[in-house]
């Protein structure tokens, strides 16, 4: 199947635009990584998330030049880690992030977690809203951050996010955040959306369903977050793996489908205590 054809785009804010369903790229490093990042854009991903912190940006860009692709016809977003928060470093990092991709602009720029502690992730926004002027960041958003971390940044600068993204999957389906987003027009991004090593594979509402649409498990709840809107970023190495997580737009859920799996929710179904008011990563 040629899915570079079928993968449908979200519009964002600011009028660019991103494929419904993107590829992670942590942790994939080295010659290994390299490969795995080569087959999913050969498999026909067209957004690559990769991150300061992931210590994979030259690989990221390695595979791009690989591929052989165009690089208009390729999508990255990065990171800010905490550590680079204050206005100069926010920009330096940006830059350095540019440098190890060998790329001369990034498609998405974000603020990884907002460190609240520090305190200081308005001023890593402000450094975005100044890049994308420059040039040197096409759309600009944020990772893991509250509705109160958005509305902080909302109302320091008069720019909204174009994406906010956080955990979700069917343990943490973020109904109230996702409706916050809805709200302001941010586009909600997905990471761990298969739920890592406690994917809900052998659930009921999620094995019905892949019975139902002669679907894999996977392919259910990829599917799940492109009906809630959502733009899920699957990692795998296994190009096999990589083509069935991509394949979910030749069925559709139905309603009380997609309703049963967001019931999976729990209030501690996060996969680590990785509650953006209280931790941190720099």
């Amino acid at each position: 199947m040629d899915t570079t054809t079928t993968t449908p785009l979200h519009q964002l804010r600011d009028g660019t635009t991103l494929p419904a369903v993107g590829f992670g790229t942590y942790p994939l490093r080295g010659e290994d990584g390299i490969r795995a990042m080569v087959s999913a854009i050969e498999v026909g991903y067209r957004l690559l998330d990769t991150a300061v912190n992931y210590e994979n940006e030259q690989e990221v860009g390695e595979a791009i030049r690989r591929s052989g692709l165009p690089r208009e016809q390729l999508q990255v977003q990065s990171k800010i880690p905490g550590r680079d928060h204050a206005y100069d470093r926010a920009v330096a990092s940006v830059e350095g992030s540019l440098r190890r991709l060998g790329l001369e602009q990034l498609d998405v720029g974000l603020i990884h977690w907002p460190n609240p502690s520090v305190g200081r992730y308005v001023e890593a926004w402000r450094a975005l809203v100044d890049l994308r002027e420059r040039g040197l960041v096409r759309s600009i958003g944020v990772s893991n951050f509250t509705e109160r971390h958005l509305q902080d940044a909302i109302d320091a600068t008069g720019q909204t996010p174009a994406v906010n993204q956080v955990e979700v999957h069917p343990w943490f389906p973020q109904v109230e955040l996702r409706a916050v987003h809805e709200r302001l027009g941010i586009l909600t991004q997905s990471w761990s959306p298969l739920g890592k090593r406690n994917a809900p594979f052998a659930e009921p509402a999620v094995t019905e369903a892949a019975a139902a649409h002669g679907v894999s498990p996977a392919q259910v709840v990829v599917r799940w977050h492109v009906q809630l809107g959502a733009l899920p970023l699957p990692k795998s190495a296994n190009r096999e793996r990589q083509q069935s997580n991509l394949d979910v737009f030749g069925f559709a859920l139905t309603e009380a489908e997609v309703a049963a799996i967001t019931a999976l929710g729990r209030a501690d179904g996060r996969l680590f205590d990785g509650d953006p008011d209280t931790h941190e990563e720099m």
